[in-house]
């Protein structure tokens, strides 16, 4: 059986976390599905926003404890630098982060450990109140390694950062939402149409535009102001393509 299920609908692609006996931790063989998916979800012409959700009560439970950290227990030097270009989580952590499509998560629980990591990966998360987030590598000897830190850095600042990762306490849906950490909470059984509204939202604009301004975004974190506003000042003004849809868009507009 699948461990992970694709399905496609109104350009919408819905992806779900099915490893149900480990609370969607993820191992070698749900990473390497994953991948797959994330390729495929890249290429599908059928879709232009995806949402990501666990089935059962976990988003996802983070890297597989059993069989996941233990092959890093005699790993050298080489081992560690052959797994910078793939991440966890079939790659959205580092590897296949570019893809320009928008990504929802739909946090159903538990998100901890690299789940948490996978959540912050996504472009916008809405949080059931069942959701549950933390930094729980700590607890285990290690710290995120997959992109926690420095998304988590960008998105909640430092102060955050630091007090999660020290800390490695458990954080409720609603603490996540004044944190910043999500963009909404909503009652369990409202979470997948909620994420339905966002990506509906996503899908009535231009997706030239959407594509180009997640790229933008991406690309300017880190750079010097001069260097930020050289990229969005191109991106921006291009991003209309031929500007047949924009011209389309606008016609619209002004007819009302």
């Amino acid at each position: 059986m699948s461990q992970v299920t694709y399905e496609t609908d109104n350009r919408i692609a819905y992806i779900t976390l099915n490893r149900l006996d480990a609370l969607n931790s993820l191992d070698d063989s749900l990473n390497d599905e994953l991948w797959q998916v994330w390729s495929r979800f890249n290429k599908d012409d059928a879709a232009d926003v995806a949402i990501l959700t666990g089935n059962g009560k976990a988003f996802c439970a983070g890297a597989d404890l059993k069989t996941f950290m233990p092959k890093w227990e005699h790993a050298n030097t080489l081992d560690i630098r052959k797994n910078v270009p793939t991440g966890i989580a079939g790659g959205i952590t580092r590897g296949q982060h570019k893809i320009t499509k928008p990504i929802i998560a739909a946090i159903n629980g538990f998100a901890i450990g690299g789940g948490f990591e996978l959540a912050l990966a996504c472009d916008i998360r809405i949080a059931s109140e069942k959701a549950k987030f933390g930094v729980f590598e700590v607890r285990y000897g290690f710290h995120q390694g997959d992109g926690g830190i420095v998304r988590l850095v960008a998105i909640a600042g430092m102060a955050v950062a630091l007090e999660l990762t020290l800390t490695g306490r458990e954080v409720t849906a609603e603490e996540a939402l004044k944190l910043g950490l999500v963009s909404k909470v909503v009652p369990h059984a409202e979470l997948l149409a909620t994420a339905e509204q966002y990506a509906a939202m996503i899908l009535a604009n231009s997706q030239m535009a959407i594509r180009s301004a997640k790229e933008t975004i991406q690309d300017v974190v880190g750079r010097t102001i001069d260097e930020a506003l050289r990229i969005e000042t191109i991106n921006g003004y291009s991003s209309a393509g031929d500007f047949s849809e924009a011209r389309e868009r606008l016609a619209a507009f002004y007819a009302k």
